[in-house]
């Protein structure tokens, strides 16, 4: 059943989502502290849809509700992923448009145009051969390892996971080194709220060369396919596509890696001795996709017109985000418990025609859990270096990220390089 337009008058059963209650900041150090608690409280006060701000001065709709951000998410003629009028009314330069502003790739496009973008897209995520990239994985964790192994002490995410990605995904898109690492300060500074021209220009520059590359020597990986494509995408969309793929390759892939390893280093359902093998990355990673997502608060439509939904009225061309950590964790769900094996009713993915392809899932999955394992093995006694409740997380209304996850262990020798 889909939403229906929203009658223009407010009643004792419909009101605007702005009168809910008070609007919650979700940029706050506060809320990155503990969203889980904020979550909890938002559905006592608020209900399925809270007025949020993802910036100061910014708001949105945040949805918290599970079968209610299903349909919004089935619903693209009404809940539309295209920004363009929404953006109209929002400062050239907020630090918050890199992540919501309209680009001309799947993620921000709808009907045909969408299908197009995507399309290509899978197709060229779709050669990625998962057994080599396990191999991948291999060669590039070893020589980080050896780099700390010795120094009995490590900050996991800096000194391993976020190279790891960044030179597996630089592989997967065929993207030379020194052009990946432009890219990867532009995909931080995205994340991080830097501003828009910035940015851009930095992405732009860099991916532009990348796919200037491919047309000259073209390789077996995700730009050459993408330069090669029956959809014939010109300049601009080949660098959107591209900023797609990195925007979603980094930043998340890294912090579903270093969430999963602070769940298994602080939950003592992973610790050895409770084992009778090695503890198992798969259902530690299962467990954080389905409950705490790294990318928690996402899959932004813009309403088009006023519409009413779960007897609130949202405005039109104002973001409405769907939490998929909320949504995951929703007591109609489940009782809002976590059951094990993955949770196929979670959005750790998304849903909908934006949902994450098939492909990037698998070759998402198999990174960390390759990574993790890796890591393990050679450490196996590895321990958080601070209290648990010490770590710090970033800021910022979308993701899910430590700041730092510092480590201890036993003092060990450097693997063989074969």
């Amino acid at each position: 059943m889909h939403p229906q337009q929203a009658p223009l008058r407010e009643s004792d059963e419909t009101r605007p989502v702005e009168r809910i209650g008070p609007r919650i900041p979700l940029y706050s150090p506060e809320f990155a502290l503990d969203p889980h608690t904020v979550y909890e409280e938002m559905r006592r006060d608020y209900g399925p849809l809270v007025p949020v701000e993802i910036h100061p001065g910014i708001p949105a709709t945040l949805v918290i509700g599970y079968s209610t951000a299903v349909r919004i998410l089935g619903d693209e003629p009404h809940f539309p992923a295209d920004p363009r009028n929404w953006q109209k009314t929002i400062d050239p330069q907020s630090p918050i448009l890199p992540m919501v502003e309209w680009r001309p790739n799947a993620l921000r496009s709808t009907g045909e145009v969408r299908v197009r973008y995507r399309t290509a897209t899978n197709d060229a995520l779709a050669g990625v051969d998962l057994h080599s990239l396990h191999a991948v994985v291999e060669r590039t964790a070893i020589p980080l390892i050896n780099s700390f192994c010795r120094a009995g002490e490590a900050e996991l995410i800096s000194q391993y996971v976020q190279p790891l990605v960044f030179s597996v995904l630089n592989h997967i898109l065929g993207c030379p080194p020194e052009i990946g690492a432009r890219v990867a300060e532009a995909s931080a500074a995205m994340f991080e709220g830097v501003d828009t021209a910035t940015v851009n220009t930095m992405l732009d520059n860099a991916l532009l060369e990348l796919i200037e590359l491919k047309r000259t020597n073209p390789g077996n990986d995700v730009a050459t396919r993408l330069v090669q494509h029956s959809a014939e995408l010109d300049d601009v969309e080949l660098i959107n596509a591209l900023v797609t793929c990195y925007a979603a390759g980094i930043e998340p892939q890294q912090n579903l890696i270093a969430n999963t390893l602070r769940l298994m280093l602080t939950d003592e359902r992973w610790h050895a001795h409770n084992l009778a093998t090695a503890p198992l990355p798969r259902p530690a990673l299962e467990e954080i996709l389905a409950t705490d997502p790294p990318l928690a608060n996402y899959c932004i439509t813009y309403p088009p017109h006023p519409i009413v939904i779960d007897n609130a009225t949202l405005p039109a061309n104002e973001p409405v985000v769907i939490s998929m950590a909320a949504c995951s964790n929703d007591p109609a769900m489940n009782n809002g418990r976590y059951s094990g094996h993955g949770a196929a009713w979670s959005l750790g993915w998304g849903a909908g025609p934006h949902q994450c392809p098939q492909q990037a899932q698998a070759s998402a999955f198999q990174i960390s859990q390759d990574a993790i394992e890796q890591l393990m093995d050679v450490l196996p006694e590895m321990r958080l270096a601070i209290p648990a409740q010490d770590l710090e997380w970033r800021p910022g209304p979308f993701h899910r990220a430590l700041a730092a996850l510092p480590v201890v262990f036993p003092k060990t020798p450097p693997l063989n390089i074969g």
